[in-house]
């Protein structure tokens, strides 16, 4: 008699033969050992690493007045006018110093800056955590061709999960409805596989480090 059974029905019952038959784990440590190796530098270094290898510029910061300097000579040296901020944190600082900013979406599509805090930043891929929660919401991270990022020491987390961790002890079951991780300028290599920066997003990320 012809054998009918198809390929289909010959991998089912190999499949449901290996799963009756039972066997010692050939790997019986594996889930034991550690996903990365330990880190044994300061998170900034680890979080400056990395985000600099993804194309992100990274500034550290001693003070606000540093801060303040280098976001001076930076603005101009790029010959920004407009940087764009919206949070009220942020806006506190530069009014301390005087240094101007437009609090209002009013001409955005003129923005050269979009001026945002973060939640975390993911020292393990250099990523940086954002929620829509501030009053930056979506807009400020992704429109203006710059994204300019102001975080303290204290935000920073090995790993993604520590920063989903601080999100849960924050927010506690009012999550915010967006919940992203940046790591380094939008990009794209869909042409021809030429990697291109500013895709989708900023070309340009920065982020200003301030100890505290």
């Amino acid at each position: 008699m012809k054998d009918i059974t198809t390929s289909k029905e010959k991998l089912l019952k190999k499949v449901r033969k290996a799963l009756l038959e039972k066997r010692d784990n050939p790997y019986p440590n594996l889930e034991d050992l550690p996903l990365y190796p330990p880190v044994d530098e300061m998170l900034e270094v680890v979080f400056a690493e990395h985000f600099t290898a993804v194309s992100g510029q990274f500034v550290f910061c001693e003070d606000e007045v540093q801060f303040i300097e280098n976001l001076l000579e930076l603005a101009e040296e790029r010959k920004w006018h407009k940087i764009y901020c919206w949070e009220p944190p942020l806006q506190q600082i530069l009014n301390t110093y005087e240094y101007p900013f437009f609090e209002t979406d009013k001409d955005l599509e003129q923005a050269d800056v979009g001026f945002t805090l973060c939640e975390a930043l993911i020292a393990r891929n250099g990523s940086i955590m954002l929620s829509n929660a501030n009053a930056a919401g979506r807009r400020l991270s992704i429109y203006p061709p710059v994204h300019i990022v102001l975080a303290y020491t204290s935000q920073l987390v090995l790993d993604l999960k520590d920063g989903f961790k601080n999100l849960k002890q924050k927010y506690g079951n009012n999550l915010p409805s967006m919940i992203t991780n940046i790591t380094g300028p939008s990009r794209t290599a869909d042409i021809e596989k030429t990697l291109v920066l500013g895709a989708h997003g900023p070309k340009e990320l920065f982020v200003f480090l301030l100890d505290g």
